[in-house]
């Protein structure tokens, strides 16, 4: 089984899902990072793969991503990194990146490199569900890997449906009509969003991002979900001075309470 599944076989509540863009800070602190969440409790890892065009995501992780390719980063080396992780890391790996570098880097290449180092699962926000279904799928599910689908609050229920249908692990939750970024916090609107998805009762778990980042709205998302997924406040924390492992421990506390 899956790792991204036996997480959620073993935990249905209050997941803690962490985003950073690999090769930010510096270049190499990818893997020292992976091992500071899993310490502080975390449950998912989320690995950004950097892209000049990142049009999902927000300020701040736009320009973790810039940093990121102005210090060399890139998804061969993201790969090679990943090289013998699997020896001292434990928690379930999901890549989230961008259609056209893994169409350059070759797909068969590509998920054969992610089963061969350990990861579990792939977001990729412009990869149609049609173009997943008649040509990566197959792909995919030869070296075990699952792919996130995410909906939004404009989302049709019966599109919501059909990525439950073709969906294993967790449907990605965005929780606004955005981009990535820190809110100040949980408006109507989405908590009568998030109540909505709940009350469909969809056969995957659920976790929201997109403007999760404080204890306040990871406690709200988690009301309504199987748990969050925090990116941008989690990029600022790493940029602060001092230990990055500390600043980690520190984070993840603020959250977990």
């Amino acid at each position: 089984m899956n790792r991204i599944e036996e997480l959620f076989n073993r935990k249905s509540q209050r997941v803690l899902n962490v985003y950073f863009t690999a090769g930010y800070p510096t270049l190499n602190d990818t893997v020292g990072i992976m091992e500071s969440l899993e310490a502080t409790g975390a449950d998912l890892i989320e690995i950004g793969i950097p892209f000049s065009d990142p049009i999902a995501d927000g300020p701040t992780i736009q320009e973790s991503n810039g940093i990121a390719l102005d210090n060399g980063m890139t998804l061969k080396l993201l790969l090679e990194q990943l090289e013998g992780v699997r020896h001292k890391f434990g928690l379930p790996i999901i890549l989230m990146g961008y259609i056209n570098p893994i169409v350059q880097y070759g797909i068969e290449a590509f998920c054969q490199k992610c089963q061969e180092v350990g990861v579990d699962g792939l977001i990729l926000p412009d990869l149609p569900m049609f173009e997943y279904l008649e040509v990566y799928k197959p792909l995919f599910e030869k070296h075990g890997l699952l792919n996130i689908f995410l909906i939004t609050p404009q989302t049709s229920e019966s599109r919501i449906r059909e990525i439950d249908q073709n969906s294993n692990g967790f449907i990605y939750m965005v929780s606004s009509a955005s981009t990535t970024g820190a809110k100040t916090g949980i408006s109507q609107d989405q908590e009568a969003y998030f109540s909505r998805i709940k009350e469909m009762n969809l056969k995957n778990p659920t976790l929201i991002g997109f403007g999760i980042s404080n204890k306040e709205t990871f406690d709200k998302a988690c009301e309504n979900a199987n748990g969050a997924i925090i990116g941008s406040a989690f990029i600022k924390a790493i940029s602060q001075e001092g230990v990055i492992a500390n600043n980690i421990n520190e984070f993840i506390q603020s959250i977990k309470g």
